[in-house]
């Protein structure tokens, strides 16, 4: 991976978990739990903030992997690509439920938990690929 293309997906990533650490700040003291709603909200931001957090970290790891000659450049850009748009729908739809927006997005999450899953085994078919380790 070169020098350039490391530094994207580290500020990619570190955009995104500090997005998942504001959310998840929000979720523990900007809502109001008195409301049924209200708690609801604060779960969807709180699994939302989980899960961006997770893959932001994911991302990193790939990108060392890949620096480190561990993941091969396309592989790793698969499962970088994956993670992100895994962050973008999963999170984002559970935040998008949470803020009031319509009732559909609910069914935009089960995609970007697919990405999520499919980033996964994209590492793990690197990892079995990975001769001499």
């Amino acid at each position: 991976m070169r020098n350039a293309a490391a530094r994207g997906w580290i500020v990619v990533a570190a955009l995104s978990a500090g997005f998942s650490i504001a959310i998840g700040a929000f979720a523990a003291h900007g809502i109001d739990i008195s409301t049924p709603a209200g708690a609801r909200a604060r779960e969807w931001l709180h699994t939302g903030s989980q899960y961006e957090m997770i893959h932001a970290l994911a991302i990193l790891a790939v990108v060392a992997l890949a620096y480190g000659g561990r993941i091969g450049g396309r592989t790793a850009l698969a499962a970088q690509w994956l993670f992100l748009i895994g962050s973008v729908l999963f999170p984002g739809a559970l935040y998008a439920l949470a803020f009031g927006g319509p009732k559909w997005f609910g069914a935009v999450a089960p995609i970007g938990g697919t990405a999520f899953i499919a980033g996964w085994v994209v590492v793990c078919i690197a990892a079995l690929r990975q001769r001499g380790a």
